[in-house]
């Protein structure tokens, strides 16, 4: 199991520089790749993501790509001499046409946008690639062991908390039969006071009896919740990304805990389902973390 938060980092050399690549993620329902990376790069962008597509499943990731040309020293500036002379002859034309006297120096010349410019690398995207996949899967291998060990964290916590509700659970099976005994106790009570003549083995107190037990047995909803719990706790074991899965089935399990909280018509079991239902709504926030 992984958390969806993780950063990794890639180099390669290449023979003018170094090509880096940084990838970081953070929660988000869907998958949703954002690349950045030098212009003549831009259509490997596809490749890019075809790759983080194939590791990661789910989550926000940024993804940075960028190229350092090696330092060589100060760079040498490179003279486009027919651009100054195409500059020279246009400002002489000017000057003709204003009739503006004075010399046009070299200093206005040089000047002049373009003339002097320091050289440019073009990246070849067929020579740069092969850098650029090299980086990016080694960026990926952190990403996924960061998140792995994330989800790891996230798991142990998991168990905690289940185990936690679980405990609930057990004590609520138990208060259940002493349930249908005080509403039994508590009904003949209440036909004493009104001074009703009543044997306590009165068939329509028998009947009142069941039918309360039927409307408040909760053994259906116990049942379910144990399957639920037995199920969460194998997607936690494994390795696929499980993060929808584990919040359907905590919908489902806030769900039974609503219907039992309905019908156990006790205090007691109202309160330990409250604390259930609290601490399920951690277990939905840590959830939000998950592949």
């Amino acid at each position: 199991m992984r958390s969806m938060t993780g950063y990794g980092r890639g180099q390669s050399c290449s023979a003018g520089g170094k090509f880096s690549v940084e990838l970081n993620s953070v929660n988000r329902k869907q998958s949703d790749v954002s690349v950045t990376l030098p212009r003549e790069l831009s259509e490997i962008e596809p490749r890019i993501r075809d790759l983080i597509n194939a590791e990661v499943s789910r989550g926000r990731l940024n993804v940075v790509v960028a190229y350092h040309r090696a330092s060589a020293g100060s760079p040498q500036l490179c003279l486009d001499a027919d651009l100054a002379q195409t500059y020279f002859r246009s400002m002489q034309a000017l000057q003709r046409q204003l009739s503006i006297p004075g010399e046009i120096s070299i200093d206005t010349v040089l000047r002049a946008p373009g003339v002097l410019r320091l050289p440019e690398e073009q990246l070849s995207v067929e020579d740069s690639w092969p850098h650029v996949e090299s980086s990016l899967k080694e960026a990926l291998k952190d990403l996924v062991k960061m998140r792995e060990t994330e989800g790891r964290n996230l798991a142990r916590d998991l168990i905690k908390r289940m185990k936690v509700v679980r405990g609930h659970l057990r004590n609520i099976g138990k208060l259940q039969p002493a349930v249908i005994k005080r509403y039994r106790q508590s009904l003949q009570e209440r036909i004493q006071r009104a001074g009703v003549d009543l044997a306590l083995d009165d068939e329509r107190l028998t009947k009142e009896v069941i039918f309360f037990a039927e409307k408040s047995d909760i053994t259906e909803e116990v049942t379910r919740l144990e399957s639920h719990f037995a199920q969460f706790a194998h997607h936690l074991r494994k390795a696929e990304p499980v993060g929808r899965t584990l919040e359907f089935m905590t919908q489902e399990i806030a769900r039974e805990f609503n219907t039992l909280g309905a019908k156990a018509n006790d205090v007691q079991i109202s309160q330990l389902v409250v604390l259930c239902k609290s601490e399920m709504e951690k277990v939905r926030e840590q959830i939000q973390n998950i592949e």
